[in-house]
């Protein structure tokens, strides 16, 4: 492994050169590429055939859980699975939430439900949820029988919410004060308490029946004199987050407003729970990967699926693009009398197609991410539509003349030329159309246009770049 620049291990690429990132030991770890050294990797992978744990423990344990997590999906499934076994204890759990998930399960899986009940008491409230929200419910049931009842019922009720919400995502660790209390009160409180999280930005005020009532920032507190009373200086949470909102627009309202944090509250304004930006930004990352691979067909695909899997996951999508491939066939077949008189028509038509399709892509993926971040709305829609519209029909004149230019010298026919750029014009202005009108009919319809949209445009584009090319050359060249 050493004598190679570079290799693939696992799910990861290893790579030599570069700067270093060194941990407290100054052992180099990852290259300027943020990939796991290959020195590092084999230096691991020698120590865990020799199940040393001396020097597992010690190379591992100044690693942030996020370069475990890079070190584990570098591994070969047989090696981290050793690890994790020869570290017992000392392996940080918090790792498996930056990991592939198919590598998280095939973690846990071998793992004891006494050992995982165990290291999650360890683990903020809202990672403990991502490893636990992935088991078999029969699995979860009995890791959480083994948990202190307080912390049993607060992973209980985060379970409890649907997937992808606010409620999965929050965490359950807060601080929340009463508002006769004063500043000082709260101060002493915050130096006394050992059940406090590690890290928060916000104390929240809530009343006898944990009605959230406001919040105080930390930088506030220490700005005012301990006498001063809670409910003097705290302010209206106006961005409080329903627990049952979708993580998507729990990470619109971040961003839209600047937060750092914001309470989770249940449908009777109960505070249940805090949503913190690092989650937030897991969330952003999560939904742009996941809409990315919606639009190429791929679904959730992970690069630590297996084959099969994989192949799994690609075979509906194929299917529905065969089904339209057939489609845009069955327009070329009415056109074979036309086709076998003029065999140039066979050489260029797939050129207005492929334009087209083209065309139909940039137009439907800037609908698609406008449509996702909520800036194409009711109210700039048919201001968008002309815009796209416009813009198709200019660089359909621009490319039909260029490509009529070429055609024409090309098989020594100024009529091939004329008809091949005005089907370009045609198709690609059907491309912006579809390219944009598809995408809002389906989210009208809430189908989301991440999915389903790149297969209907593309089917636009080639049935009417077809359909124009072969019937204008028809209907020009007189072909019965």
């Amino acid at each position: 492994m050493e004598g190679q620049d570079r290799e693939t291990t696992g799910a990861r690429t290893v790579e030599e050169g570069g700067a270093d990132i060194y941990g407290e030991d100054g052992a180099a770890f990852l290259d300027g590429s943020g990939a796991v050294r290959s020195a590092f990797l084999a230096q691991i992978g020698a120590a865990i055939a020799d199940r040393d744990t001396l020097i597992l423990k010690r190379e591992v344990d100044d690693l942030h859980q996020s370069e475990l997590g890079d070190l584990l999906e570098a591994l070969h499934p047989e090696q981290r699975r050793a690890l994790v076994e020869l570290l017992g204890s000392d392996f940080d759990f918090s790792a498996l939430t930056e990991v592939d998930e198919a590598i998280r399960l095939d973690i846990v899986d071998n793992l004891p439900n006494e050992q995982i009940a165990q290291a999650v008491q360890e683990l903020d409230s809202d990672d403990a949820v991502y490893i636990l929200e992935d088991l078999d419910q029969e699995d979860q049931d009995e890791i959480l029988s083994q948990l202190p009842f307080t912390e049993r019922i607060r992973l209980r009720r985060a379970l409890d919410y649907p997937e992808e919400t606010a409620g999965r995502r929050m965490q359950t660790e807060f601080v929340a004060v009463p508002p006769f209390w004063t500043i000082g009160q709260t101060i002493d409180y915050m130096r006394e308490d050992k059940n406090l999280p590690d890290r928060f930005s916000q104390i929240f005020v809530i009343d006898p029946s944990f009605k959230l009532l406001g919040a105080i920032d930390l930088d506030q507190i220490l700005r005012t004199k301990r006498a001063v009373k809670v409910e003097e200086v705290m302010h209206e949470t106006r961005h409080a987050i329903p627990a049952t909102m979708d993580q998507e627009e729990a990470a619109r309202e971040f961003e839209q407003y600047d937060l750092l944090s914001a309470a989770v509250v249940d449908e009777n304004e109960r505070l249940v729970g805090v949503l913190t930006i690092d989650d937030v930004v897991d969330v952003i990352q999560q939904e742009a990967e996941e809409d990315l691979l919606r639009m190429g067909g791929v679904g959730d695909e992970e690069l630590s699926d297996t084959v099969l899997a994989t192949s799994r996951s690609r075979v509906p999508w194929l299917l529905v693009n065969l089904v339209t491939a057939f489609l845009a066939a069955s327009v070329i077949g009415l056109f074979d009398q036309t086709i076998e008189h003029i065999v140039a028509l066979a050489v260029l038509m797939p050129i207005v197609a492929g334009m087209g399709g083209n065309a139909g892509s940039q137009t439907m993926t800037v609908t698609v991410r406008a449509l996702a971040t909520r800036d194409l709305d009711i109210y700039n829609a048919a201001r968008i539509i002309r815009r796209e519209v416009g813009v198709g029909f200019i660089n359909g004149i621009v490319f039909a003349v260029l490509i009529g230019m070429v055609a024409g010298l090309w098989f020594h026919d100024p009529n091939l030329g004329g008809i091949i750029a005005a089907a370009m014009i045609i198709n690609m202005f059907a491309a912006a159309l579809a390219g944009i009108l598809i995408p809002l009919l389906l989210d009208r319809f809430k189908i989301d246009p991440a999915v389903a949209s790149a297969v209907f445009v593309t089917t636009v584009t080639d049935c009417v770049g077809f359909f124009a090319f072969l019937g204008l050359a028809t209907w020009w060249f007189g072909v019965p």
